[in-house]
């Protein structure tokens, strides 16, 4: 028979920093996507664009590309659907395993790219990166990179 724990509540100033780091995500993920949409572009868009301008052949299996934006395939499906109706992308055929697809990004979608990543980053720049020191920078980034590997290590996990 399992014995129950109690239950771990955060204290004050654990409840304040998780709080803080809810609000200060859902604001900066708001306002990066805003400052997309005079492009037409969403913030899964340019992830998706961002993943295919850095992979090998400007191409990524679907699959893969599914798990790299953290997208169930049938939400990524209807996203890249969406993309080759603005022409940003294309689906290819895998010739060595014919249920496989790949995405591909199109001339238009990595012009769009070129023109839209000096916008983005300073967006980044602006709304994160400037309001922080170089010592916070490297403080944050320290604290966070053991909860993005804790984190990594549960997907696939049921």
């Amino acid at each position: 028979m399992e014995t129950e724990t109690a239950t771990r509540w955060l204290t004050d100033a654990e409840q304040c920093a998780w709080r803080t780091h809810l609000e200060v995500n859902r604001l900066l993920t708001y306002q990066l996507e805003k400052d997309l949409q005079p492009f037409g572009l969403t913030m899964n868009d340019y992830e998706i664009l961002v993943n295919l301008s850095e992979s090998e052949d400007l191409r990524m299996r679907m699959s893969d590309l599914a798990s790299a934006t953290l997208q169930s395939k049938s939400r990524l499906s209807h996203q890249i659907t969406r993309m080759e109706n603005a022409h940003l992308v294309r689906r290819e055929n895998c010739e060595s395993d014919r249920r496989g697809l790949y995405a591909v990004l199109t001339d238009h979608g990595m012009a769009t790219m070129q023109k839209v990543a000096p916008h983005h980053v300073e967006s980044v720049r602006r709304h994160f990166i400037d309001l922080l020191s170089p010592e916070a920078l490297t403080e944050l980034d320290k604290a966070l990179k053991p909860i993005a590997e804790h984190l990594r290590g549960q997907r696939g996990r049921p």
